[in-house]
């Protein structure tokens, strides 16, 4: 059995987003997200589930915030819905959702928790899909306006900032898969630099504004990439799909720059547009505190024909595992290597930022009960291993700080809907009830002792 210690004052907390776990959809003067409608067109969602209830936290976050403080945890990551603080996306605020928000925050800081609020976590307000979204401009100079907004509001309390979450998922993915109405991939990779400018521009604002004493980063969700075999073919392939889902997203936050050999490869099969030299300046002038990443598993890369490496949709389209492979529910391979390598990339490869893993965790079946205690103990020995693999690249000197499980309780997945189980609180999306599973009793005891006995 081994030990494993964390630095003294290491952050341990548990994330959310707001469409995964508020409900409410339209209560309250909260204007419609383009969640809420993907969830209402029919055919969108498993199972045809909706976001209208999830969790209900809107209404019971003092219980939601009890079951933290009853964790330990010292932190907590959420996020806020746009569209219920400016109900068109700008122009008129609505005091409702102001207020929902500053009583979840205070009610965190009197529990000794301190908030952790991501500005946008994929809740894009309705009127704002309307006139190009993400490929907007005046999207972005709203998403800024709303930025300071916050800022302002909640900056003597709140210190801690992430601005977007996952572009790659929400800009690339649901343009290619059409979730929002558009099918359109070249769209989606044109939108992600417009992305970078509204973030760049939204670290301009927090520094300009009057609370400018906290942190502020970004949150990408990457992976270790790895080619399946050695041939040139399979190297070849893996660098390109590294370029696109890592570095596309890396490089212009940390170097305010895109990576040079996909640049191309974006031009000519995507119709890529130049990129303003003022933008990249926006980039360069407005660095961030911290990365925040988000990692679930790896990536192999696995090329069969010349040809393929110029098929950008065959070389990315998630492929499921080799068989005999260890998978969580989500069909995706666990291999807590990939975490530390991953660490050690990004600290090696961007000048040693300072790192949070803000999403981590496994989705798997929680369907054994024992004493009202949810026997989960593939997710329990994820964690552990994850963990450990993170204390590895601590221990090799990697400037990781905190650690935010994914996730704190059973939510909407997406368009997965409730078929997929992430927290480490079951919910009965019934009734409501909230139920411990084994790997938030054992996460709990972590948090206490900084630390936990490795088994294996």
């Amino acid at each position: 059995m081994k030990k494993i210690e964390y630095p003294k004052g290491f952050i341990w907390g548990a994330a959310t987003s707001s469409y995964q776990i508020e409900g409410a959809w339209n209560q309250d003067g909260k204007g419609e997200s383009i969640w809420d409608a993907a969830s209402h067109t029919p055919g969108t969602i498993k199972n045809g589930d909706t976001g209208d209830v999830a969790c209900d936290h809107y209404h019971r976050y003092k219980e939601d915030v009890k079951l933290m403080k009853d964790i330990g945890l010292k932190a907590y990551r959420f996020s806020i819905a746009w569209p219920r603080i400016f109900p068109l996306g700008k122009g008129k605020i609505n005091n409702k959702g102001v207020e929902f928000y500053d009583n979840l925050v205070n009610e965190l800081i009197a529990n000794d928790i301190e908030p952790c609020v991501t500005l946008y976590h994929w809740d894009l307000p309705s009127e704002l899909n309307k006139v190009g979204a993400w490929e907007s401009r005046e999207v972005v100079n709203a998403f800024v306006d709303y930025a300071k907004f916050m800022f302002n509001h909640f900056g003597d309390r709140v210190k801690n900032w992430i601005t977007f979450n996952e572009p790659l998922v929400f800009a690339v993915w649901f343009y290619f898969f059409g979730i929002y109405g558009k099918k359109d991939i070249a769209s989606g990779i044109r939108a992600t630099h417009l992305v970078n400018v509204a973030h760049a521009k939204a670290i301009e604002a927090y520094r300009s504004s009057g609370y400018s004493d906290g942190q502020i980063g970004i949150t990408l969700n990457l992976n270790s990439i790895y080619p399946k075999t050695n041939s040139s073919l399979d190297v070849e392939g893996a660098k390109i799909v590294d370029g696109v889902i890592n570095r596309w997203f890396l490089d212009p936050v940390f170097k305010a720059e895109y990576p040079s050999d996909i640049v191309p490869i974006f031009e000519k099969e995507l119709n890529f547009p130049p990129i303003p030299k003022d933008d990249l300046k926006i980039l360069e002038e407005n660095p961030m505190d911290f990365i925040g990443i988000n990692n679930y598993s790896c990536t192999r890369v696995g090329v069969k024909k010349p040809e393929d490496l110029n098929d950008l949709g065959k070389l990315l389209l998630p492929k499921r595992p080799e068989k005999g492979v260890e998978v969580s529910e989500m069909g995706w391979e666990v291999y807590p290597d990939g975490l530390y390598d991953l660490l050690k990339r990004v600290y090696n490869d961007y000048n040693h930022p300072l790192i949070y893993i803000t999403e981590n965790g496994m989705a798997c079946k929680d369907d054994i009960i024992v004493d009202n205690i949810v026997q989960d103990d593939d997710r329990l020995s994820y964690l552990e291993r994850y963990f450990e693999a993170a204390h590895r690249a601590i221990s090799d000197g990697v400037n990781l700080k905190g650690y935010f499980v994914w996730s704190l309780m059973d939510n909407f997945e997406w368009i997965e809907g409730y078929s997929k189980r992430f927290g480490i609180i079951r919910v009965n999306f019934e009734t409501q009830e909230r139920i411990w599973k084994k790997s938030a009793l054992w996460y709990k005891e972590v948090i206490r002792d900084n630390g936990f006995n490795m088994k294996k």
